[in-house]
């Protein structure tokens, strides 16, 4: 438990303020003068010559060390200890912050841990000072403290003896006891509980408050047969690798051990890709033939990032069964997977693997790529020009190229040459895109569906037809 005299002196130096390094969404981390107010109700910095504050009311949770994203951004590991982050508007977000030294971390965490507590209890804070301005020279407490001063802290002191079960001295307790409640919550299974206490949401711009930067983060709900951790309900340890697959009834928030700003995602058969609003790419599910991208042979259950990709600005991402695609915001593509099937799927001009995102090169040398869609045995892309580009396995006459051969790299489809293609979607044997065509009487432009492939010709009498070799208009 925090001493009443430090604890009293920590609420002090936070009132008197000191620059923090803040990180932020965007741009790299800055120093801003931040200071707790008078009344100990909110959290003051200042940034663009403007007074920004954050409510500890809005305060779920303060968390140790750099585990957010924000921080992943730009880790400082040697600085861990010196770093926290504040949980607030309802786990959407995050405050995240590095002091100096180890003494302002110290003052800084347990000043605000304290305070949080008491909001969280619903406990009426008194103000800790009488109304006059208080100093502290050489480390001393100034005698013209009042008795109301003394009776506030050791109130604080006591709601946070009575309402926590660890007793704190100091930062590092603080730290353990922050690990004993995460092992505590994750115990009891629940969905919520994991992502607010392992997990924090990105924090706001560097040039922005909590409360100008205002919008909801993007949350990722799974249904359908998923994949777990099923050494955690076995008892296993964690070394363990073991991974099962239950089915999930109803839409849930998907586990993570970092809170995710989803902006895109999809879904293979048995693994998935997301892409957050910093245009950085998670993947996790069952691992085959390197379509996850982390280079390592082994099932992921939580969405992991994609390294090799952070230093790129993914914009949208697409999964086969066997293979992951994604584009950069400068039009380049990105393929990898098909590992055990050697089909040709990843247009490197190869049927080998690749474990790790590989760009594509060859026909879209000064390309740029604004789409791409994935079936089990073949891509399709588009263009920002509305050109159409296919590749892999061309059984069924699935790529439209008029003839079943294999396809290693991206090739245009000829036969819509001339014409803006609009989306593309690819099936197993089958493709289908929507093509810009002019109408002759009126000179607009319409929509088409054009569909290509086995499946996509059935008659009247409802018997498939032999399969089309080449994009036609649908319905024949």
């Amino acid at each position: 438990m925090a001493d009443p005299v430090e604890l009293e002196k920590a609420l002090i130096a936070l009132k008197k303020g000191t620059q923090l390094l803040k990180y932020g969404r965007k741009g790299k981390p800055k120093f801003y003068p931040f200071r707790l107010s008078h009344d100990e109700s909110s959290l003051i910095w200042i940034s663009s010559s403007k007074e920004k504050r954050l409510k500890l009311a809005s305060v779920s949770r303060i968390i140790s060390g750099q585990r957010t994203l924000v921080f992943q951004r730009f880790p400082l590991p040697e600085k861990d200890h010196l770093s926290f982050s504040l949980i607030h508007s309802q786990g959407k977000r995050s405050l995240d912050l590095i002091c100096k030294d180890k003494v302002e971390a110290e003052a800084w965490f347990t000043a605000l841990s304290t305070l949080i507590s008491s909001n969280q209890r619903g406990v009426v804070k008194l103000n800790s000072w009488s109304s006059g301005g208080l100093s502290f020279d050489s480390g001393t407490r100034d005698s013209s403290l009042s008795n109301n001063s003394f009776i506030t802290v050791d109130s604080l002191e006591n709601k946070l003896n009575l309402n926590t079960s660890t007793k704190v001295h100091s930062f590092e307790d603080l730290n353990y006891a922050e690990r004993t409640d995460v092992t505590d919550m994750q115990l009891k299974n629940s969905p919520s509980d994991i992502r607010i206490s392992i997990s924090s949401a990105p924090s706001t711009s560097s040039h922005g408050s909590a409360q100008e930067d205002s919008e909801f983060f993007g949350d990722v709900y799974v249904w359908g047969e998923v994949i777990y951790d099923s050494s955690s309900r076995a008892g296993l340890t964690r070394n363990l690798s073991a991974s099962s697959r239950t089915d999930i009834l109803l839409p849930k928030p998907i586990e993570s051990n970092v809170m995710l700003d989803v902006n895109y995602v999809n879904c293979g058969v048995r693994h998935a890709v997301l892409v957050t609003r910093q245009s950085e790419v998670f993947t996790w599910g069952e691992e085959c033939g390197g379509r996850l991208g982390h280079g390592v042979g082994s099932d992921v259950v939580h969405p992991r990032l994609v390294e090799s990709l952070s230093a790129l600005n993914i914009e949208t991402v697409a999964c086969g069964e066997y293979h992951t695609c994604a584009i950069t915001v400068t039009g380049e593509l990105y393929t990898w997977g098909d590992g055990r099937h050697n089909a040709g799927l990843l247009g490197h001009g190869t049927k080998i693997s690749h474990w790790i995102p590989k760009r594509v090169a060859g026909p879209l040398e000064g390309v740029q790529v604004s789409s791409v869609s994935c079936g089990t045995w073949h891509t399709a892309l588009i263009t920002t020009a509305g050109q159409l580009y296919t590749f892999g396995d061309g059984t069924f006459g699935v790529l439209g190229h008029g003839n079943r051969e294999t396809v290693l790299y991206p090739k245009e489809v000829e036969s819509l040459k001339g014409l803006r293609t609009i989306a593309v979607s690819c099936g197993v044997w089958h493709t289908a895109a929507v093509v810009e065509v002019i109408v002759t009487q009126s000179s607009t432009s319409s929509g088409k569906l054009f569909t290509w492939g086995m499946g996509t010709n059935i008659g009247s009498d409802m018997a498939i037809k032999p399969p089309d070799l080449n994009p036609l208009v649908y319905p024949r």
